[in-house]
């Protein structure tokens, strides 16, 4: 029996210590593990920087509008939900004239496209141009419309993903208003 034993014991350890070198051998570097990204950016985080060439010629500054609250639309003419929000977009826009800047930041079109779009929609707030979708990927904007809603600061304080209405958009706008 103490023979038998001495098998079973060696069998057991050798079988521990194949295991254990097999455990050590096959661990994956912690740096090669795929990292959770933050979804960002998000509520009460900082809006990204976002400087880009606006419809008219000029350029858009994200930072430059500092101490103001900023609605970000983002948007393109083909989108039917967009179509269907600009309208109450221009009108929040002339209401809280002067309190709140709206910016819609156009994806991924000419301005040949944009511009009679535009004149046609008698949309007055300012245009970006995010022609190669930088913006949209650093904003993380997964969908059109997505809309950002900025306080004064510069911190996100609402994201609306999809079509807003009159109202869903006065409630927002009032959550970075001063």
């Amino acid at each position: 029996m103490s023979h038998r034993f001495n098998s079973w014991t060696l069998v057991f350890f050798l079988v521990l210590v194949l295991g254990t070198g097999w455990l050590w051998a096959s661990q994956v570097p912690a740096n090669a593990l795929p990292q959770a990204r933050p979804a960002e950016p998000a509520v009460g985080h900082p809006a990204p920087p976002l400087v880009l060439p606006t419809l008219d010629g000029s350029t858009f500054d994200l930072e430059r509008l500092r101490g103001t609250p900023v609605v970000l639309n983002f948007w393109a003419t083909w989108c039917g939900p967009c179509q269907r929000e600009l309208p109450a977009l221009q009108a929040a826009a002339e209401r809280y004239e002067g309190l709140v800047v709206f910016a819609g930041v156009d994806q991924g079109e000419e301005p040949e496209v944009v511009r009679p779009y535009v004149e046609q929609m008698g949309l007055t707030f300012v245009i970006p141009m995010d022609r190669d979708h930088e913006a949209a990927h650093r904003y993380n904007v997964m969908g059109l419309p997505t809309t950002f809603f900025i306080d004064q600061y510069g911190v996100i304080r609402h994201i609306w993903t999809g079509e807003m209405n009159s109202i869903i958009l006065a409630e927002a706008v009032a959550q970075i208003l001063p």
